[in-house]
């Protein structure tokens, strides 16, 4: 088992951007709707049988060598936790235009209504940004009850719901962490490493302009009396919201963690950086190389040549491994088994 170095993966998508992923990966031309790289995903688009699945080179999905060789790939205590799935989806997200306010389920309302055991905790790394103003938006600033959000979905008052959530400036090094039911939206000119949930689940509350009148994808068939169900109403005060946003551009060393503990039982995040060689211990990973160029090597004796743009999928079972040179990666991981440290 051995590192492998991933071509992009960038299925068509119902807003603008890409161009951002093709200056990273060094591509000539950007696709109109390829805002977003599903790195090393063995997840579908909601309602898809193929659609958003990685292939490795030679063209064998992802999903199917991992259902093949499980504890190879992911390692023994995460198979006995999560079965042949990584328990985690990485994108690169390039935010052409502003995306819709919509919000994600938990895995109870997943598991009840969708029959998965999946909702849909994101985080954004970002990694740069375009524009005067990059912005995110992200929890109701004050709480807001079922009627009124109803009201603002079924006549989409955009201007009304997007004033009513925190407005937050953000630059390249700055994490936010989106509990599952926080309704958002990425601004436009925000490019960002996104960790999720392996799920594709989302409940638009604004759909106009971005998807078609009836289509029942938006509400994940659910239809919207239940579907809303789903949505975190509460408000999300400064001091409240500050619990879910970090900032580390000045940040170096060896790892910089990125998201911190709340996010250990859906993901994790490091910013690493090889000033001087950095070792990890075996594990799945999803690497992304955002600067410089160096090496990777493991312990069963797979090297990659690494350079900007690199996206690779890490298998457990090529053990401990180091990356040296001028690198700056962003190690993405699975879910702590038990859903802490202790």
């Amino acid at each position: 088992m051995k590192p492998v170095l991933l071509e992009a993966n960038q299925p068509e998508r119902f807003y603008r951007g890409g161009a951002a992923i093709a200056e990273l990966r060094g591509a000539v031309n950007a696709a109109e709707w390829g805002p977003e790289d599903w790195v090393a995903s063995t997840t579908t688009l909601f309602g898809q049988h193929t659609a958003g699945l990685a292939a490795l080179p030679g063209g064998e999905l992802l999903r199917s060598a991992i259902e093949a060789a499980p504890e190879a790939w992911l390692g023994a205590e995460h198979v006995a936790e999560f079965g042949a799935n990584p328990a985690l989806l990485v994108k690169l997200l390039d935010a052409g235009q502003r995306l819709p306010v919509h919000c994600h389920p938990s895995d109870s309302f997943a598991a009840s209504h969708l029959d998965c055991r999946f909702g849909k905790t994101e985080a954004w790394v970002v990694v740069g940004t375009t524009g005067a103003d990059p912005v995110v938006y992200v929890g109701f600033r004050e709480g807001v009850d079922e009627a009124t959000v109803a009201a603002w979905v079924a006549s989409q008052d955009t201007s009304t719901m997007l004033h009513a959530l925190n407005e937050v400036p953000v630059k390249a090094g700055d994490t936010v962490f989106v509990p599952a039911g926080l309704p958002h939206a990425i601004g436009a000119g925000v490019f960002i490493v996104e960790l999720q949930q392996p799920t594709d689940f989302s409940v638009l509350l604004e759909w106009t302009g971005f998807a078609e009148e009836g289509d029942s994808s938006v509400h994940l068939g659910l239809g919207f009396e239940a579907a809303l169900g789903c949505v975190d109403r509460s408000g999300w005060a400064a001091k409240r919201l500050d619990g879910l946003v970090r900032h580390t551009a000045d940040q170096r060393g060896p790892s910089v963690d990125l998201l911190g503990e709340q996010s250990l039982e859906f993901f994790r995040a490091d910013r690493v950086h090889t000033e001087s060689p950095v070792e990890f211990d075996p594990g799945f990973a999803v690497l992304v190389a955002l600067e410089g160029s160096g090496g990777l090597s493991t312990q069963t004796g797979g090297s990659l040549e690494l350079v900007r743009g690199n996206t690779v999928v890490l298998p457990h079972a090529a053990g401990s491994c180091r990356v040296d040179g001028d690198l700056v990666l962003v190690r993405c991981r699975p879910p702590i088994v038990g859903g802490s440290t202790s």
